[in-house]
This record gives structure tokens, sequence and C-alpha cells, in this order.
């Protein structure tokens, strides 16, 4: 199996894991367990409370001590074991705990798969501003599988998503052990400080007045992106109560429609070398805001019927308002730090926007719906919430043209950076 196949399947099984039941939670939670709105918010802020703090220090122990690929396939492993025992719960408190678990162990693999693929392709001699995205579309077609899979299988309301979820995490994590080494990059330890010793070097990076505003904008689109995986799937299910809409494909299998959204994914990361190299990270991620925009105003519109164009158009431009953001993202923090710190650094990245961002925007937005778009039945006003949710990533994309300070080059000049930053100006 050559170097790019098995990227590929590493892609491909790192996502099928988070499809079999990131978008179909709700469903499960609100449709059979019927439980609250306001606690489902806190299910989805376990994300972010786990992307905190653990990929930035799973990132530290692959930077200096173990092995990236070895330490990738444990978490997979013990991930697994934690999801297999989710459908035992049977209450809210105890299921926040256990998806907190689950999350910990979940949550630094999507950089450290980055941090994989990154450092097996550069031994390849090989472009990962070329060669990553035609990888990692796969990883969204292991998502539209999964979602396909829960979806056929009739356990979009059911525990056994959970099931599903966990046997892939144990392929995926014994599959891991037979990746190409990628062993420590920072092995030096003897005459560091401190900081470099606890792995805090990393965090130099927001010393540059460029990178912190990079990153705070991370995190607020962090925050949006939680928004469409929480309340997508349920708001589609939440159709089956109008008479006119429960016999629809839409309300029988909202999985498989949301799963559009992933199939666009699969063109926009393909362009993305392109767009990168024509406009640079400033308009891609400025062409994500807005996408942002189309994707939640087009949802307060679209329904079942009349109106199943809208979401079916807003489920295309998910696909640029996810990639443009994500993958543009991680490219441009790759190009931007020391290899010393690379890991780290997509920790860091990681954090900002499955971290802070994940609570900012799953923790805000439950009571935000609970307390103002919730009417006292428990019916939600489904177009005020995606307007309300529009009217925010308007704001943040406004805000980021005018602090973001970035020029783009066409062409490709590294300059040393104060801090000891790369600066690869055609990024």
């Amino acid at each position: 199996m050559n170097t790019k196949l098995r990227l590929i399947v590493l892609s491909f099984l790192q996502f099928f894991i988070w499809g079999s039941w990131l978008i179909t939670i709700g469903a499960y939670w609100f449709q059979t367990k019927q439980w609250s709105g306001a606690q489902f918010g806190a299910i989805f802020s376990t994300m972010g409370i786990a992307s905190i703090f653990m990929p930035s220090l799973m990132g530290i122990v692959a930077d200096k001590y173990v092995n990236a690929e070895k330490l990738y396939g444990i978490l997979h492993i013990l991930g697994g074991l934690t999801l297999l025992t989710i459908p035992m719960v049977d209450n809210p408190t105890t299921m926040f705990w256990v998806m907190l678990l689950n999350m910990i162990f979940y949550m630094p693999t999507l950089s450290l798969s980055i941090a994989v693929s990154f450092s097996v392709l550069k031994t390849q001699g090989l472009d990962v501003v070329k060669d990553y995205p035609p990888i990692r579309v796969w990883g969204t077609i292991g998502f539209i599988v999964a979602m396909w899979t829960v979806s056929l299988l009739g356990f979009e309301k059911s525990a056994s998503q959970f099931y599903v979820a966990a046997g892939a995490a144990f392929v995926l994590g014994l599959y891991s052990f037979t990746l190409p080494k990628c062993p420590p990059q920072s092995t030096n330890t003897s005459s560091q400080g401190l900081m470099e010793i606890l792995g805090l070097k990393s965090f130099a990076i927001l010393r540059d007045r460029k990178m912190l505003t990079f990153f705070l904008f991370a995190l607020l689109l962090g925050a949006a992106l939680q928004l469409t995986n929480a309340y997508g799937d349920t708001f589609l299910h939440d159709f089956d109560k109008t008479p006119a809409y429960q016999d629809t494909l839409t309300v029988k299998y909202p999985a498989i429609i949301m799963s559009i959204s992933q199939i666009s994914e699969t063109l926009f990361i393909l362009a993305i070398p392109f767009f990168l190299r024509r406009f640079g990270i400033k308009q891609v991620m400025l062409f994500s805001m807005i996408a942002w925009v189309l994707r939640f105003g087009l949802f307060a519109y679209g329904n079942p019927g009349e109106g199943l164009w809208m979401i079916i158009l807003s489920c295309i431009v998910y696909g640029m308002a996810f990639d443009f953001f994500n993958i543009s993202g991680s490219l441009f923090v790759e190009t931007q730090t020391q290899p010393s710190i690379r890991a780290s650094a997509q920790g860091l990245f990681m954090m900002m926007t499955n971290g802070f961002g994940a609570v900012l925007g799953s923790s805000v937005s439950g009571i935000v719906i609970q307390e103002f778009f919730t009417d006292a039945s428990g019916a939600k006003d489904w177009p005020s919430i995606w307007l309300s949710f529009a009217a925010y990533s308007l704001a943040i994309a406004v805000l980021f043209v005018i602090f973001f300070k970035h020029k783009h080059s066409a062409q490709p000049t590294a300059e040393a950076h104060p801090e000891g930053l790369l600066t690869v100006e055609q990024v």
C-alpha cells in the first residue's frame, strides 16, 4: 500500500467515527431520550472542554516524547472503549461525563491526524499544500458513509450509532500502529527552559499580532461550526410534527439530506490549493464566513416541501464554510510555525476552534434558544434561531475584514519572523 493510500485510510476512518454519531446524537437525545435542550448544549460543550487542553497536551507529547502515530492509535482504542458504554447511560448528567471522557480521547486525534499526515508526506518529499487536500477529502467521504450507514440502518434515534462508531475506532486504533514512524521532532531538552520543557513555546506564536488575530477569529468561527452540528439534524426531525411533511425523504432520512453538506466538502477541499494561491488566507477565510451567513439564512426559510431547494443549497454552501476555514487554517498554521512545535501549534488551533469556540457556541446557543426561541410546549422557533446565527456570522465577517491584516502575494517569499516563525506569504 503506497503512502497516500495509507493516509487516505487514516483520514476515512478518522471522520467515519465522528460521522457515526455527531449529526444524529441530537435525534437520539431529543426524540428517544426526550432530555432538555439546555442539557443538550452541555453535551456538545464536552467537545470544547476537551479541546481546550487535550489537543495541545497531546501535541506536546507527540513533539517531545512519543511517536505521533502510536499516541494516535492508543487514543482511538481508549475512545472506542468509552463509546461502548454510552448506550448504558440512562440520565443526562452521566451522559455528560461519559461524553466528556470520549471527547478527551477523540479531540486530540483530529490535530494528531494532521500532524501524522504532514510528517509522513514531508518524509516522502511531498508538498502538503498540494497533496494533503486530496487525502483529507476521504475523511469527508468517511463522514458521509457513516451518516448514510447510520441512517439506512435506522440508527438515527438509536444507541446503536455508538456501537458503529466504537467499531471504527478500534479498527483505526490498531491500524495506526502500522503507519510510518513519526518520531518526536524536539528531542533535545537538556538545555531548554521551563517553557520549552512544558511544551508552552507554541503559545509564543500568539505574540505575533497577526497570528493572535487569526486564532481569535478561529475561536469565533469554531462557535458557528458547533451550531450547525448540534441543531441541523434535529431541526429537520422537527418537521415530522407537520402532517404535510411527514412522508418526505427529508423527514424520514434527515441524516442523508444533511450528508449533502459533506458531499459538498469533498469538492471544496479539492479547490483549496487553487483558492489559497489565487486569493490568500484572508480572502479564503472571508469566503468561509460569508458562506456561514448563507448556510444559516437558507435554513431559516427552508422546509421539506417547496423550500427544499433552500435546505439543499444551504448544505452545498456548508462545504465552503467548513473547508475554507478548517483545512486552510491548518495549512496556514503549518506554514507559520517551526518544525519543533508544529504538532503543538496544530493542537492550539484545535483548542481555539473545537475548544473555546465549541464551548462558546454550544453553551451560549443552548441558553439563548431555551430562553428566547422555545415556547411553553417546548416547540422551537427555528426561523428566528437560524437568522440569529446568520447575524452572528455576518458580524464576524465584518470584524475580520477590519482587524485581520495579511497581504497576499502570488509568489512564495519566505522570511524569518522575530519570534522564529516562518512566514510564507503565498498562503
